[in-house]
């Protein structure tokens, strides 16, 4: 059966690519979608930014057809402020908009913001059905069990917010003193995901790295999707990895530089986006990850993140191709 948010169909077990600060821009998102993710969100937008007209918080905004469906995820501590961002945000055309209560880092949190909500749900509850009523568009939230281990909330959460109108809900294992420490404890979101009351589609995140164990976790915890975040990042192909073992139970193998000729990190739209000088710095920090855990290949690595031109990457790239000495090791890395 097929996962509803509002009037978005995103299929039977959608995989969805988390809002990450300075990694789920346009380049990024583009690469993930190539690769099978099936829905994805912005960077997290601040609410305080899109008022006073921040150039950065307003490129941000910044969403292309070919990526639909996508969201906007906003956050912020003033009710009045989220209100005006979610208008802000629906005039940018996005699919949805997200609010994100599960930021745990210091300079959101401790601002009354991202996690900090959950110490508040009454106001978290005010703030989501401002942002609801503000927008045409469906809302959702991601957020954390709870603040920490003594006050984990997300059950009352969950109710509360599926009252107020929001159309699903992601979790993410941690709780906010976690940080992105430990490991992430699913077991609250199975028990929401059982409770017959809450309606709304509920997705799973933290710590899927793999595809077993996305299809491991998918049984166990009976979520509606998962959402990926750091796992995707020099490792792009993970979506449609996860996609080909649910339904074959095997690997999928993919060709270095050889069947898929497709460069996982799109050097025109980096550019284009960003700019050649940072364009270029984007790229190299994302192919360096994708040769992590290869024997021998420091050298290689070096030149990659010192490569001052996207011509130099391409000259770099077509070396580590011809190269013998990687010709099996490199043989599951898609460039």
């Amino acid at each position: 059966m097929s996962v509803q948010i509002g009037n978005i169909d995103l299929g039977e077990f959608p995989l969805l690519l988390a809002p990450m600060e300075d990694v789920s821009d346009p380049p990024f998102r583009y690469v993930c979608k190539q690769h099978g993710a099936d829905m994805m969100y912005t960077e997290f937008i601040s609410s305080e930014g899109l008022i006073r007209d921040a150039a950065k918080s307003r490129k941000k905004l910044d969403i292309f057809e070919y990526e639909r469906p996508i969201g906007i995820q906003i956050f912020g501590s003033d009710i009045e402020h989220m209100r005006e961002a979610s208008e802000i945000s629906s005039q940018a055309g996005p699919d949805l908009i997200d609010i994100n209560y599960g930021c745990p880092v210091k300079n959101v949190a401790c601002r009354g913001a991202g996690a900090s909500l959950l110490q508040d749900i009454d106001k978290m509850v005010a703030m989501t059905k401002a942002v609801v009523e503000a927008t045409h568009l469906p809302v959702t939230v991601k957020t954390a069990p709870g603040w920490d281990d003594n006050t984990k909330n997300v059950q009352e959460v969950a109710m509360r917010l599926q009252d107020v109108g929001i159309k699903a809900l992601t979790i993410h294992g941690r709780t906010r003193a976690q940080m992105y420490k430990g490991s992430a404890d699913w077991s609250l979101i199975r028990e929401i995901k059982r409770n017959p009351q809450i309606q709304i589609p509920i997705f799973g995140n933290g710590d899927i790295d793999s595809p077993e164990k996305a299809a491991a976790w998918r049984l166990e915890y009976g979520v509606d999707g998962m959402m990926i975040g750091r796992a995707a990042i020099g490792y792009p192909w993970i979506f449609r990895e996860i996609k080909h073992y649910f339904k074959t139970g095997e690997h999928r193998q993919t060709n270095f530089c050889r069947a898929d000729r497709r460069l996982p990190y799109p050097p025109v739209k980096s550019i284009e986006w960003k700019g050649p000088k940072t364009g270029v710095f984007e790229m190299r920090r994302h192919y360096s990850n994708y040769f992590k855990g290869i024997d021998n290949f420091k050298e290689y690595r070096m030149k990659l993140v010192t490569a001052g031109t996207f011509e130099e990457l391409e000259d770099i790239l077509h070396e580590i191709e011809h190269n013998p000495r990687f010709e099996n090791s490199v043989s599951a890395i898609e460039i």
